[in-house]
Order: structure tokens, then sequence, then C-alpha cells
């Protein structure tokens, strides 16, 4: 079992992912960690000295590795979905999105310093912009989608409950 959560910045995905892992006995695994620590420097330092395309370059990179393990949670970042070779990756497990609204990423972001594609911007603007085109990418190579809540446990509990759903249908087919 793999499983890749996807969806908007302050969707929860690495709070529901770890909840998730230990519900299901799983390894979790966060790309924005993982690059983190290959780099050696925080994400903002990344975008702020090497600009987003080099990000993105750690960021395949970072998933392509991850995306063989097995029984594990991949919690990614909001742009995975952006490059085709990462879209090709989502293939290799079952992708969980998490929807949100954008009032609610901006009640999540309000003080955050470490989301760079909101520096100096206007968030609201900047955070629709990115919607209109990451969630309709987000909706197709989704095989879960859960509806916002703010408690990351209840999210848990309805992926749990799908993945049983999905498990016990495919178990009866021929």
């Amino acid at each position: 079992m793999r499983l890749i959560i996807i969806g908007s910045m302050a969707s929860g995905k690495s709070t529901v992912g770890k909840k998730l892992s230990k519900k299901l006995g799983l390894d979790f695994f966060d790309i924005d960690n993982e690059i983190e620590n290959n780099a050696g420097a925080k994400i903002a330092w990344i975008f702020d000295v090497e600009g987003e395309e080099k990000f993105r370059e750690r960021e395949y990179e970072a998933f392509s590795n991850l995306s063989s393990k097995k029984n594990c949670v991949i919690s990614t970042g909001g742009g995975i979905v952006l490059r085709e070779e990462n879209r090709e990756l989502l293939c290799n497990g079952t992708v969980i999105y998490l929807e949100i609204s954008i009032q609610t990423q901006l009640e999540r972001t309000i003080n955050d310093q470490d989301r760079p594609l909101l520096y100096g911007v206007d968030k609201e603007k900047t955070l629709r912009k990115i919607a209109e085109i990451r969630n309709p990418i987000y909706e197709t190579y989704s095989d879960i989608t859960i509806k916002e809540t703010n408690d990351p446990n209840e999210v848990a509990d309805q992926i749990v409950s799908k993945l049983k759903n999905e498990r016990d249908k495919n178990k009866y087919k021929v």
C-alpha cells in the first residue's frame, strides 16, 4: 500500500499523513522534509536563493525516490502536480486529495512565514490564482477526495473508511 496525499498549501497534508500512517501502521514521508534534509536548507531559502525551478527539480527527485517505497504514506507539497513527471508518479499509489477553501487557507497561513509563494503578495489573490490552476489537476488525479474539516483525526478516519470500502468492493471483482 502506498498512499499519496495531495492538496493546496495549508490543507493539512502533513498532519493528516502522520495520523493516517499511525492508524494504518505505515511509514510516513513528507516530501518537503525530504527536500530540506537533502539540501541542508529550508524550503524558503531554496526558493529565495535557487529559485522555484530548482526547488521543483529537488521536489521531483525526492518524490521519485519515495514513490518506490511500499507500505507508506507520502505527503506532497501543494505544487507537486505542476510537473508532468510528478503526475506520472502519482499513478504509483492511491492518491488522496484534501480539499480546502481559500478562506481556511488564509486563516491557516495568516502568520506563516514558511510559504515562499505568499511572500509580499496579496495572499487571497495569489491563493485564488494557484487554486484556479491546481485544483482541477488535484481532482483529475485523486482516487479519494476529502472535503475540508478542521479535525485531522476525522480526516484520517474518513480516509481509512474509504480505503476499506474500496478494498471490499475490489475483493469481489473477477
